[in-house]
């Protein structure tokens, strides 16, 4: 499965949004220049996103978004199935009936297939929001440059 450039763009609005997570609403124009987002883009992945459940949008001078829910139950394969839909590695694995392969029932493939979804699934699914937020610090804090002589 190919991450689309929507879902990389929701991933990275769902960054910008947990590394400010409790200061309050963040305005659509500072997400979209942090994260390298055009903005009109940005827009209709949030609004998507809003009605998934992830994020609170607030109205007015101070408004902007916010999660709607703790960064810890935030995870990679909740954004990319609001994003994209299922997760799957091969279409077959998730096909409709009408729509699979005439070899679907017979597939020497299928069970590969199968387990590469479920193996993708996990990485996803047990990768939280919290867990990047603090891969990122840890990884700032090797490379924090020194002026010790």
């Amino acid at each position: 499965m190919m991450i689309t450039q929507k879902s990389q763009y929701a991933m990275r609005a769902i960054f910008e949004l947990a590394k400010r997570d409790g200061k309050g609403p963040v305005k659509i124009s500072e997400i979209a220049e942090v994260q390298a987002i055009p903005q009109r883009f940005l827009e209709n992945i949030l609004n998507q996103l809003r009605q998934g459940g992830v994020v609170e949008s607030r109205r007015g001078k101070e408004g902007g978004y916010l999660l709607a829910r703790p960064v810890r139950q935030i995870t990679a394969g909740t954004i990319i199935r609001l994003v994209e839909g299922n997760i799957y590695s091969v279409e077959c694995t998730t096909a409709a009936e009408e729509d699979r392969c005439p070899l679907h029932g017979d597939c020497v493939f299928l069970p590969l297939w199968e387990r590469a979804r479920q193996a993708l699934e996990a990485v996803y699914d047990e990768t939280t929001f919290e867990d990047l937020i603090r891969q990122e610090r840890d990884r700032s804090e090797r490379f924090a440059l020194s002026y010790s002589i």
